[in-house]
């Protein structure tokens, strides 16, 4: 078949520019690997913790062992499913801090300043929480916050103040530092992914084709991209683009997928017994990512999640919702958060906070039995880089993916900040009747030394991987594709997805890879929004 846009990767970027390209009239090809996205354990926000450990929904990546930290494979969870991994990520909504989209427009991605990119932010959200020149309220992407009904909730909030920073009653707006309400992409009870918000108004177009299918390679007559080779139901078959092809297959498969049509470090490619179309040390290159730690104590009073933590306390948690939409399961349990700054060297905050009333991990594993909250923290602006390169010419072998995480001295300085900031915030008065004991790291890991081993043993990504096919000049030979997202070197080919990042944004990249999404496609019809000077006197 023929569209005139075939895009591959029904993710967060991927729905987006379906969308908006259905909208304007056009003809659009969706290629996705991953089956439905309905279902309870996706759309219930309050079971988040299960589609990213489920092979169902989820590519099953790991990391190569890590030699910072111990020679740990860390677990890379990516959607393998409608709406990509904003249908099993936390949900949780930040756009970053300006300061990040300038550092992108500095670096070389012209046009990308947060003058640039906030006119998208505000067109692709409607805001649930009042007036405001900074927010959008016309935009298909829903996003709300928790009621905070637990008291845990305000006293972390609290505390944060009484360790000296701000409250910033909207991080998403005018000033990010601070602590104050976390925002999630959530409406009347269930997870707003980008399939929802996107892709099925895009589906009432009748413009769009979703096409299940594995996306092997992109086809070229010269340098000129025409098509994908897929493969559906153990038949190879061509999708052909009438106008481009754009790549939005998440930073481990886009990089994967332009390796494999010939497009990256041209030695790399003939190892694999790829012909190399145009050269680009990039591809592939520059992978970066967040980590993170639990800092977790033991609650004083029976008020934490702990309480529904078993099998009957799950049942009722899940009979509620799917009978109202209401309750625990309505909620990702994330509804207060902090960015702040490491030191007073940090120009601005590099350190992000995301508080939970459970001590539990990410793959749903107590800690510690009984009651207890954590604070899920780490820096937010890493200098280790890390790549994803080919195992193998074989389409269907996983790529290989080494963050090199904790590769700079940096790192580790600024991960020990994380651990004593955190435990300053935790001694304050507001936690004075909740707080017991420190489960984890534990009240004897006082040393830099007892630090650095814990962080070694124990931190985890946050699942935020970015920059293989990085934005920049097109004259900059690292850079993969220009300020138009096209990818230098070839035609009829963009690339619009986290992969595109030059620099990692402050915070979750949900809500960065979507705008991506929404900018690309104005980028493809020739019509990009005026820059939001208004808005750049405050912070």
């Amino acid at each position: 078949m023929t569209a005139d846009y075939v895009i591959v990767g029904a993710g967060s970027a991927g729905c987006a520019l379906a969308y908006r390209l259905t909208e304007a009239g056009h003809s659009v090809a969706l290629i996705e690997y991953g089956g439905s996205d309905i279902g309870i354990f996706i759309q219930m926000p309050g079971a988040l913790s299960y589609p990213m450990n489920m092979p169902r929904y989820d590519w099953g990546f790991f990391s190569q062992p890590e030699p910072h930290l111990g020679g740990r494979r860390l677990a890379t969870p990516r959607g393998k499913v409608l709406g990509g991994s904003s249908s099993i990520n936390g949900m949780v909504f930040v756009r970053g801090h300006r300061k990040d989209y300038d550092h992108w427009r500095d670096s070389g991605a012209a046009g990308w300043g947060y003058a640039d990119v906030l006119p998208y932010f505000k067109r692709m959200e409607t805001w649930h929480g009042g007036a405001s020149e900074w927010r959008g309220t016309a935009g298909p992407l829903h996003v709300t916050r928790g009621k905070r009904r637990n008291p845990l909730f305000n006293a972390f909030i609290e505390a944060g103040q009484q360790a000296g920073w701000p409250y910033t009653p909207d991080y998403n707006g005018e000033n990010q530092e601070g602590f104050g309400p976390m925002e999630a992409t959530i409406w009347k009870g269930r997870r707003w992914s980008a399939a929802n918000a996107y892709l099925r108004p895009a589906q009432k177009t009748g413009r769009l084709r979703v096409i299940q299918a594995f996306a092997r390679r992109i086809l070229f007559q010269g340098r000129r991209a025409y098509g994908v080779e897929i493969e559906r139901k153990g038949r190879v078959e061509e999708i052909r683009a009438g106008r481009e092809i754009i790549v939005s297959a998440s930073s481990i498969n886009t990089p994967k997928l332009l390796m494999l049509s010939g497009i990256g470090p041209a030695d790399h490619l003939r190892q694999h017994g790829i012909a190399p179309l145009t050269d680009r040390p990039g591809v592939g290159a520059n992978l970066q990512d967040h980590l993170e730690i639990y800092m977790q104590y033991k609650a004083l009073k029976p008020i934490t999640l702990y309480t529904y933590y078993n099998l009957l306390g799950k049942g009722r948690v899940g009979v509620e919702w799917l009978l109202q939409k209401t309750g625990l399961g309505a909620s990702n349990q994330f509804e207060s958060c902090g960015f702040i700054r490491s030191s007073d060297a940090a120009d601005y905050p590099d350190i992000q906070y995301h508080f939970l009333p459970l001590a539990v991990r990410y793959d749903g594993k107590a800690a510690a039995q009984g009651h207890g909250f954590q604070a899920h923290v780490g820096p937010m602006r890493s200098k280790s880089r890390g790549t994803v390169r080919l195992a193998s010419g074989d389409p269907a072998a996983p790529p290989e993916i080494r963050f090199n995480y904790m590769s700079h001295p940096d790192d580790w300085a600024e991960f020990r900040a994380c651990v004593r900031l955190t435990r300053q915030i935790f001694d304050q008065s507001a936690f004075t009747e909740y707080r017991g004991a420190e489960i984890q790291p534990g009240a004897s890991v006082q040393t830099d030394d007892q630090i650095d081993a814990f962080i070694r043993d124990h931190a985890e990504s946050a699942y935020h991987p970015c920059g293989t096919a990085r934005m920049g000049a097109a004259t900059d030979p690292m850079a993969v594709v220009d300020p138009d997202l096209k990818v230098i070197g070839v035609e009829g080919l963009r690339v619009a997805d986290s992969s595109v990042f030059p620099r990692i944004t402050n915070g979750n990249l949900n809500g960065p890879s979507i705008m991506v999404g929404e900018k690309a496609a104005d980028h493809i019809l020739g019509r990009i929004a005026r820059p939001d000077q208004d808005r750049m006197a405050a912070e």
